[in-house]
C-alpha cells in the first residue's frame, strides 16, 4: 500500500474514487478529506506507515481524539468509518489484506434530543415581533415554517417560491432533504398566516427587484445564508430570555416531539422529518416515554 508519505495521493485516490463511483456529496467528501488528514497526522506522530496500521493503532487514534475533547462522539465514530473504508479501497485496489477488515467502529451513545416547551416556542416567536418591518416579517415567517414543518435549517434556505403550493384548502411546501430526497410537507395556519404576510408586505422589499427564486432573502436581496438564519433563531432566542440553548434544530427536534406526544403515528413524523428509516426517527419516541417516566414519577401517589 505504500507508506505514510504516500498517504496523501492514496487518500486523494480513495476520495476521487467515493466521489465518482458511489456518489457522495461534496459536503461527504469533505468531511472525509478533513477525518483522513487527522488520522494522517497522527502517523506521522507516531511515525508510522499505512503498512503498520492495524487494530491497535485505530484504537490509540480514537484514544487521542476522545482525550483531547476537539470532537464529538458521533464525529469520532465517522472518522473511524471513514478509516476503515479508506483501508478497503486500499486492500481493493491492491489486491492485499484489510487490517481492519474485522475492526468494529465504536458505537455511539443515544442521546435525546432537546424539545423545546410550546410555551418557548411562542416566546420565541414572539421575540421576532421586535417591529413590524420587513426584517421582523421575515424573522417571524422563518421560525414559523421552521417549527412548522421540521425542516432543516438548509431545505428552509433554499426553499423556493415554486416550491409553496396550494393544495386544496392546505398549503404544503416542497422540501429536499438528504440525497436530494423530496418531501411535502402541509404549513398550519399561524406559520400560513406568517409566511403570507411576508411574501405580501416584506419580501418584495427585500428583493430590491432582483430576481432571487428565493423565499428568504436578506438586506441585499439576495438568498439568506444557513448562518445568518442560525442566527436569526439564536437571537430571537435570546430576547425570549430562555434558560436553554437554542439552534434550528432545536425547533426540528420539537417539532418531531410534539407530533408524538399529541399522537402522531411515527410513521407519519418519519414521512415529515425526511428520514429514510423509521429507526432514526424513534429516538423521538425515547423522549416522550421519558416525560411519560416523569410525569408518572411526579403524579402518582404510589411512584416513590
Amino acid at each position: 500500500m505504500g507508506n505514510s508519505a504516500e498517504l496523501p495521493d492514496l487518500v486523494a485516490n480513495y476520495l476521487n474514487f467515493a466521489a465518482i463511483e458511489k456518489g457522495l456529496s461534496k459536503n461527504t467528501i469533505s468531511a472525509y478529506r478533513l477525518d483522513l488528514k487527522k488520522f494522517a497526522k497522527f502517523l506521522d506522530d507516531h511515525n508510522l506507515a499505512v503498512t503498520d496500521v492495524s487494530p491497535n493503532h485505530v484504537d490509540l487514534f480514537l484514544a487521542s481524539l476522545r482525550s483531547s475533547g476537539e470532537s464529538a462522539e458521533s464525529s469520532n465514530a465517522r472518522m473511524v468509518v471513514t478509516i476503515r473504508n479508506l483501508f478497503k479501497f486500499l486492500s481493493s485496489e491492491n489486491r492485499t489484506i484489510d487490517p481492519l477488515k474485522d475492526y468494529s467502529p465504536p458505537s455511539i451513545p443515544k442521546r435525546l434530543p432537546k424539545a423545546l416547551k410550546i410555551d418557548e416556542i411562542v416566546r420565541i416567536i414572539e421575540a421576532t415581533k421586535i417591529g413590524n418591518d420587513e426584517i421582523s416579517l421575515r424573522d417571524t415567517a422563518l421560525i414559523e415554517i421552521l417549527y412548522a414543518t421540521g425542516a432543516r435549517i438548509s431545505e428552509v434556505t433554499n426553499l423556493s417560491t415554486d416550491d409553496i403550493s396550494q393544495l386544496d384548502e392546505t398549503l404544503t411546501v416542497k422540501l429536499f432533504g438528504k440525497g436530494s430526497k423530496e418531501r411535502m410537507v402541509p404549513v398550519g395556519n399561524f406559520a400560513r398566516n406568517s409566511l403570507e404576510e411576508y411574501l405580501t408586505r416584506s419580501r418584495p422589499t427585500l428583493a430590491k427587484g432582483k430576481k432571487s427564486s428565493k423565499v428568504f432573502l436578506n438586506m441585499r436581496g439576495n438568498a439568506l445564508s444557513r448562518q445568518s438564519a442560525w442566527e436569526i433563531v439564536s437571537s430571537a432566542a435570546e430576547r425570549a430570555n430562555l434558560d436553554v440553548r437554542v439552534t434550528p434544530h432545536s425547533l426540528r427536534h420539537s417539532f418531531a416531539t410534539h407530533l408524538l406526544d399529541g399522537g402522531a403515528d411515527i410513521r407519519v413524523v418519519q414521512e415529515l422529518l425526511g428520514h429514510a428509516s423509521v429507526t432514526t426517527t424513534q429516538i423521538y419516541t425515547m423522549v416522550t416515554i421519558d416525560r411519560l417516566r416523569e410525569s408518572y414519577a411526579s403524579s402518582h401517589p404510589r411512584a416513590n
